[in-house]
């Protein structure tokens, strides 16, 4: 037996079907577990530094699915968004008076840190989540894994070396963080905007949005974003990388004939 939809239901039927989501018009690919999930987006993928970057915010732009949407409008849903820099081998030094002479007497290394750290979230990290589940995904300036290298001679040298890390690093606007830089646009979008301080590094740095519920840690999205330095920024970072013996003598010979010029403008005859 053969049945037959009148003609405007199967037209309503077309109609919701191509206003569907690609993904939801496959049935292999619909999500039957009803977890939460989140996806994110940037205003840009490039910055590019010039000689008058003086910094620039970054907006991220997310969007929710399944969602309980009585936790959401009581607020049991949290989102962080963090800006990784490139990461690098981090020396930290501690100055000593020695015969009426500051010096450096000892110094520890930290493995692999970001040079630049940026983090936004929906309030304090802190009341976001428990310290074991926040350090465990490197998750705020306080939780970062510092990892310190070679011997250590007590936990308090250790703590004292890692607490001058975190502040050299805010004091010089590399690390910071914006504790209501999240907010819900909608309810299943947010917005997210990060400051980039002017002195960031180039390089490839990673987008990272969390999610939590309630405490729970639920999903990640990440993506990558380049600062790149364009103009007579560029030309000095290559010379320097690629020719460092040139870039060397360049710099002595400038330095050189500068004292020399101003010393004939300001001589006193």
């Amino acid at each position: 037996m053969i049945f037959r939809l009148p003609a405007i239901a199967s037209a309503l039927l077309i109609s919701l079907l191509c206003a569907l989501p690609a993904h939801a018009q496959d049935p292999l690919a619909l999500d039957f577990t009803g977890r939460e999930s989140l996806d994110i987006g940037t205003s840009t993928s490039e910055i590019a530094i010039t000689s008058d970057f003086s910094g620039a915010d970054l907006t991220i732009f997310g969007a929710l699915a399944n969602t309980d949407q009585l936790l959401l409008a009581i607020g049991q849903y949290d989102v962080v968004v963090t800006l990784e820099g490139p990461r690098d081998w981090t020396t930290v030094r501690r100055k000593e008076r020695l015969f009426g002479i500051w010096v450096n007497r000892t110094s520890m290394t930290f493995e692999q840190m970001p040079i630049s750290y940026s983090l936004a979230s929906t309030r304090p990290v802190e009341q976001i989540s428990a310290a074991r589940e926040l350090t465990s995904r490197n998750i705020g300036i306080d939780h970062l894994a510092l990892t310190p290298t070679g011997y250590i001679t007590t936990a308090a040298n250790l703590a004292e070396f890692r607490d001058a890390f975190r502040r050299l690093k805010q004091s010089q606007g590399l690390y910071q963080r914006d504790t209501n830089g999240v907010r819900f646009v909608s309810s299943s979008l947010f917005k997210a905007t990060l400051r980039l301080p002017a002195n960031i590094p180039d390089g490839v740095h990673m987008v990272h949005a969390y999610l939590f519920k309630s405490g729970e840690f639920i999903a990640e999205k990440e993506l990558p974003l380049r600062v790149i330095k364009t103009g007579l920024e560029e030309a000095i970072t290559e010379a320097a990388h690629e020719q460092p013996l040139v870039y060397g003598l360049f710099a002595v010979m400038t330095a050189l004939i500068t004292g020399w010029l101003a010393s004939l403008v300001f001589r006193k005859d």
